[in-house]
């Protein structure tokens, strides 16, 4: 949180891909009756939550929803009583940039991922366990505070 409130007083454009290596993303732990969706991420070769970067105009929550139904093809909202941030990290990202995440809960119904064309075809369902065994440790996190907040 330190290093995103930090960053926020510096950088004139945070949100802006293109204005500075370092900028705020946006991403989500989708959740649903068969646990978690994780996405094998084409430039990393990671298995990451969904999301993306923010567009111009576009709050971070809204980009989250977003970027998550572009991933995975399904129809997901925000928690009753509106947008829900879980998680911030701050991680490297591609082409030598940094990114800070603000990681949201998204509900997902009960149905297969069908990414469109173009995005990683590689998405699914994951258990709680398998999930957290194949990410890093602060992926681990925000899925376990997924989970609580999702078992309530």
């Amino acid at each position: 949180m330190a290093r995103l409130l930090a960053e926020l007083d510096r950088l004139p454009q945070p949100f802006d891909d293109k204005a500075d290596p370092v900028h705020v993303t946006a991403s989500a732990i989708v959740v649903g009756p068969r646990g978690v969706i994780l996405h094998l991420h084409r430039r990393l070769g990671r298995w990451l939550q969904p999301g993306g970067h923010i567009d111009p105009g576009e709050s971070p929550a809204d980009a989250a929803l977003r970027e998550s139904q572009e991933e995975t093809g399904l129809e997901l909202h925000h928690p009753p009583g509106g947008p829900k941030l879980l998680h911030i990290d701050a991680h490297h990202g591609a082409l030598g940039h940094t990114h800070l995440d603000l990681r949201y809960l998204l509900a997902a119904p009960d149905a297969e991922p069908d990414p469109p064309p173009g995005e990683s075809p590689a998405v699914g369902w994951f258990t709680w366990e398998e999930a957290a065994a194949m990410t890093d440790e602060a992926l681990a996190g925000a899925l376990r505070k997924a989970r609580s907040v999702n078992d309530r």
